[in-house]
């Protein structure tokens, strides 16, 4: 199965924020989505999963197979921890989106899929480290039983090991069958993981570059912008 974005356009009514975006996944795989602060890769999450706002116009298609994608195949772990509820443990809420898919819920074993232990279940989002809500924010798209999952940002505001660990088990999902995107600034951790790397900036598809052109300083890349922003992750204290 491939999961294809086409010519992926957005805007607000103060003008166009997204332009030209196309990408392709297959099951099994893992695909990056980077580029600076402001880029619109969150957006390009949104519209994978249907929660655009409700002031933003899209163009382009998204498929599956060739046939229109709803919303429902592809889940979405968001980046702010914030979109947990405060108010509600933790295997609530698992069960909640679960249901909202038309699903019977497996608690247990959606934690069991992000390695947390049963018992955490029973834990309020106040009560759990930046790893293990990332972790539960995976958990909760696991629960739809979606085909497709995108991971925005799942590494942000973790120490190097914690990250390290989200990105082998988002790995390990993609090894499962599913089909991963992962938006992140660690340019260094998605060359480890994913088959190919989508680049954008301002709004607007840069390229595409396999895994294998992020190694030294970026040569085989074919885009200025995307060799600067290699290097400047290998060497983060250069000046610009």
């Amino acid at each position: 199965m491939t999961l294809k974005v086409e010519d992926l356009s957005v805007s607000f009514p103060t003008g166009p924020v997204l332009a030209g975006i196309s990408l392709a996944l297959e099951r099994g795989e893992i695909v990056g989505l980077t580029g600076t602060s402001g880029a619109g890769k969150s957006l390009v999450a949104e519209a994978l999963a249907g929660a655009l706002p409700g002031d933003a116009t899209r163009t382009g298609r998204i498929t599956v197979d060739g046939a229109l994608a709803p919303p429902h195949m592809v889940a979405l772990a968001p980046q702010r921890l914030d979109a947990l509820d405060p108010l509600a443990p933790v295997g609530r809420q698992i069960d909640r989106f679960a249901r909202l898919a038309g699903r019977s819920a497996d608690v247990p074993g959606a934690l069991a899929s992000v390695g947390l232990p049963a018992t955490t279940a029973r834990l309020y989002p106040h009560e759990l480290s930046g790893g293990m809500a990332r972790r539960v924010l995976l958990a909760t798209a696991l629960a739809t039983g979606a085909d497709w999952i995108v991971a925005d940002e799942p590494t942000v505001g973790l120490d190097e090991a914690a990250a390290g660990r989200i990105l082998s088990l988002l790995a390990d999902l993609a090894a499962s069958g599913r089909g991963v995107i992962v938006i992140s600034h660690d340019l260094i951790g998605l060359a480890r993981i994913a088959s190919r790397v989508v680049i954008l900036r301002q709004g607007r598809h840069v390229e595409t570059a396999p895994a294998h052109a992020f190694d030294g300083l970026g040569s085989c890349l074919r885009e200025d912008f995307s060799r600067a922003l290699w290097q400047a992750q290998l060497a983060p204290d250069a000046p610009c």
